[in-house]
């Protein structure tokens, strides 16, 4: 392994919910907050005008860094006892941004109210499922941080997934989603779940066939879908994305530092920033969602053991079949880190100092002392929005041509 290999690695992230980190290629001279608004675009997203001001870079869908890469090299910051810190907040400003409002196009889909309220109440439908018991939100509570906080989701007859279940929120400016980023957008994700047979086991026959017994679900997709001859399963996951645009979490302590409020941050916290910086993790972990955007392989320097990292799951390279994609994840989104314990693919690090150490030393190379871990996490809370409030909708009534439950 080269040295110019090795000094990119030292820069890569060890951020709480990170898997595998590697070293992130620098795009050389480009105008951050540009860079930013392409990568945006590059995912098929459209905020409303204004909102991507100041947003980072994010590395490109896909991309896992090669060997010999240039590495991204660390901001310059000012000292945590700079008093207005104008050259830290400058920084996070425009490799991070703050959380803009939710898009109104994604994918070159618009996103209507229609589509948004319908979505609301197939997210949260158990008769999605073939048991007429798990829901979207199961695995990905609106309550509990857009995830489930448990080690592995249970699914259709009690079976575990094999990996822990990432938070649906602010996933709308993930470059792709799962762990291994097979699916390319929300959309394509919703179809998942309900196929899996270790989560909801449907098929989209039985989905169509059941939503299409329930007069008032043919008249809410008529309304959200007119150009639609009928309920269709793509319809179905359409809905589910346009209502998960608008789980975002803005307003972060965070975000309002950035925009000037000096009170919003403690010193601990922005040193725990300048840390982060510091020490690599901002390489991997950046543009508005703190990761989300690309592909890394976990265990760069020494690989964490079969409890962490399991011998079984190889990541990415079962999207791919590419050698050099096993063990390759998709560095993790690390807004909102703070309420989806427990962390990592493999979920089983339950405190988010010890996630940032374990990070240190399988990523980086280096022992992360226990108070540089406690500032590093303590900035990761600050990442912890305003929670979308979100209704329980009220779901129409089966008929007695609606498919029955099943085990």
């Amino acid at each position: 392994m080269g040295n110019r290999w090795k000094t990119c690695l030292m820069a890569a992230a060890l951020g709480a919910m990170a898997v595998g980190l590697a070293a992130c290629a620098a795009d050389d001279g480009a105008d951050e907050s540009t860079r930013a608004q392409q990568d945006t675009a590059d995912a098929g997203i459209h905020a409303p005008a204004g909102t991507m001001d100041g947003d980072g870079p994010a590395a490109a869908d896909g991309a896992v860094a090669p060997a010999g890469s240039a590495p991204a090299s660390a901001p310059e910051v000012a000292g945590a006892s700079g008093g207005e810190h104008d050259n830290l907040r400058q920084t996070a400003a425009s490799l991070f941004g703050v959380i803009p409002e939710a898009p109104t196009e994604v994918s070159g889909r618009t996103v209507t109210p229609e589509r948004v309220e319908l979505g609301r109440m197939l997210f949260f439908e158990p008769r999605l499922s073939r048991s007429h018991v798990i829901t979207c939100n199961t695995c990905h509570s609106i309550g509990t941080g857009g995830a489930d906080n448990v080690p592995a989701s249970i699914g259709h007859g009690w079976q575990r997934g094999p990996r822990n279940s990432p938070t649906v929120f602010n996933a709308v400016f993930n470059a792709a989603q799962f762990w291994d980023g097979r699916a390319s957008d929300l959309a394509e994700q919703a179809a998942g779940p309900v196929q899996a047979s270790v989560e909801m086991n449907s098929t989209p026959e039985l989905v169509v066939q059941t939503l299409s017994s329930i007069p008032r679900y043919v008249e809410l997709f008529a309304e959200a879908f007119p150009e639609s001859e009928g309920i269709t399963f793509e319809d179905v996951t359409i809905a589910l994305e346009a209502f998960e645009t608008t789980l975002v979490t803005p307003d972060a302590p965070f975000d309002r530092w950035v925009q000037g409020d000096d009170s919003a941050m403690t010193a601990n916290e922005i040193e725990g920033l300048q840390l982060f910086f510091e020490t690599g993790c901002a390489s991997c972990h950046n543009g508005v969602n703190f990761g989300g955007q690309s592909y890394f392989p976990f265990g760069v320097l020494e690989r964490p053991g079969a409890e962490i990292l399991p011998v079984g799951d190889k990541g990415r390279f079962e999207v791919t079949s590419t050698a050099t994609d096993e063990y390759v994840f998709r560095a993790s989104p690390l807004r909102n880190v703070a309420l989806t314990a427990p962390y990592f693919h493999s979920c089983q690090v339950w405190s988010l100092e010890e996630a940032v150490a374990i990070m240190g030393t399988a990523q980086l190379g280096r022992d992360i002392n226990e108070e540089e871990a406690g500032k590093i996490a303590d900035f990761l809370r600050t990442l912890t929005g305003r929670q979308p409030e979100v209704v329980y909708p009220i779901l129409p009534p089966s008929t007695p041509d609606t498919p029955r439950p099943e085990r």
